[in-house]
């Protein structure tokens, strides 16, 4: 069984005003400093424990890729100390030094080398390594002529040609086309059941949440925020849209769970409701049922647009649906403090049995990227249960008219 311990890591580079100045260093005989240290990486601690899967999450340059090189050797930490055990496989860059003259063939038993495969071992699982790339007859060219997906392809499929101990990926899988994708990620999830450790970077929200116990997010070189996948990534969605006078706030909600709120509060939700046809409060809905989602919204301030969407999420937090005022043609021009508006959305709940979140959004636009007054996540918790409707299975309700004809061969047929 795999770890991953960091204790205390943090990774800094030398800068220097100017060319001279770092001749002037190595020349000066009192072992003067010239330079200024620049830490992209400080104080990073956590443990990945054995059979877990952690995703780091961050905007670029928030050090993640920096932080998996330390973890598996190819930099050194300028302070801390990383500890591995078991096996590691990690494709953290595309190719993983396929040298660009070599055939796809010749790379593997390089490359697979450096993995500490034998010779022996990388032959007996060529045809595997083969059959999962499926890049055909370019096996046998030259790597100069792969597109960057097929360069993925071959190299996944040998970092995974053997179950790994740990498995380490960073944003290499996002240049795969979507069937590879879902491939890829399928074999990490059988991986995830036999027992490997895994830690991956990603901006797939979906991934993240489908793959991960628990996921860190980056910002600035620091640890900000640790827990549960969806919270975390409620957060970091916060985080993007925080703007000046904007805020970021968590707390447990009744069933136990985080909800974050963000934005300006120029514009707040104050009700949420759904409601059946007999304008009674649910809680629990049937599948297949019509219910209306009720919204009130309190404007604080001057708004000159406002547009209110909101999203369901399954109980994972992976987006259902989602649509807003603007896409709908309903936005609301030139509000003023002290308005309340009331929005209702009526739709049948074609959804399969389970728990479901709703979170609603407030902007001027489509994204709650610029103008972000108001973005609650579990803004709303109801379950979906089914008391009249034929078993299904799924988290979509795609009642078909079926209909089944038979055709049998007689005797006279036969003849």
């Amino acid at each position: 069984m795999g770890t991953i311990t960091l204790s205390n890591i943090g990774k800094a580079y030398k800068q220097y005003p100017s060319r001279w100045s770092r001749l002037a260093e190595w020349l000066s005989p009192f072992n003067r400093s010239y330079h200024q240290l620049k830490w992209v990486l400080k104080d990073i601690s956590f443990t990945v424990k054995p059979g877990e899967a952690v995703g780091i999450i961050g905007i670029n340059g928030a050090g993640k890729s920096t932080l998996l090189k330390m973890i598996v050797g190819t930099t050194q930490p300028s302070t801390g100390k990383v500890q591995l055990t078991g096996r590691v496989a990690a494709l953290l860059e595309l190719g993983m030094g396929f040298h660009p003259d070599f055939t796809g063939r010749q790379n593997v038993y390089m490359a697979g080398q450096l993995l500490g495969i034998s010779v022996e071992e990388i032959t007996s699982l060529m045809p595997d390594i083969e059959a999962f790339a499926e890049i055909g007859d370019y096996i046998d060219q030259s790597v100069r002529v792969y597109s960057s997906g097929m360069q993925m392809r071959l190299a996944f499929s040998l970092a995974t040609a053997r179950r790994p101990d740990v498995l380490i990926v960073d944003e290499a899988l996002s240049v795969g086309d979507a069937y590879f994708q879902h491939k890829s990620f399928d074999r990490i999830r059988e991986f995830r059941k036999l027992g490997t450790t895994l830690l991956i970077v990603s901006h797939d929200k979906g991934a993240i949440q489908s793959i991960c116990d628990r996921a860190i997010l980056l910002d600035s070189g620091s640890i900000v925020k640790e827990g549960g996948p969806e919270e975390v990534m409620d957060y970091y969605n916060a985080l993007i849209a925080q703007r000046e006078n904007s805020m970021v706030l968590q707390k447990k909600n009744a069933n136990g769970r985080i909800q974050t709120t963000s934005g300006t509060q120029e514009a707040i939700v104050v009700e949420i409701i759904l409601l059946n046809d007999e304008n009674e409060v649910l809680e629990m809905v049937n599948v297949g049922e019509t219910v209306s989602l009720r919204i009130k919204v309190q404007v604080k301030a001057t708004i000159p647009r406002l547009v209110l969407g909101y999203l369901i999420k399954d109980r994972l937090g992976q987006p259902i649906y989602g649509t807003n005022t603007h896409h709908r043609n309903m936005p609301l021009h030139d509000l003023r403090a002290g308005d309340l508006i009331e929005y209702n959305f009526i739709f049948p709940v074609n959804l399969g049995q389970g728990d479901y979140s709703i979170a609603t959004a407030l902007t001027d636009s489509d994204t709650h990227m610029t103008n972000n007054y108001e973005w609650t996540d579990l803004a709303l918790l109801f379950t979906v249960i089914n008391i009249n409707q034929p078993a299904f299975a799924g988290c979509a309700w795609l009642e078909p008219n079926a209909s089944i004809q038979l055709h049998r061969q007689t005797s006279d047929d036969a003849q």
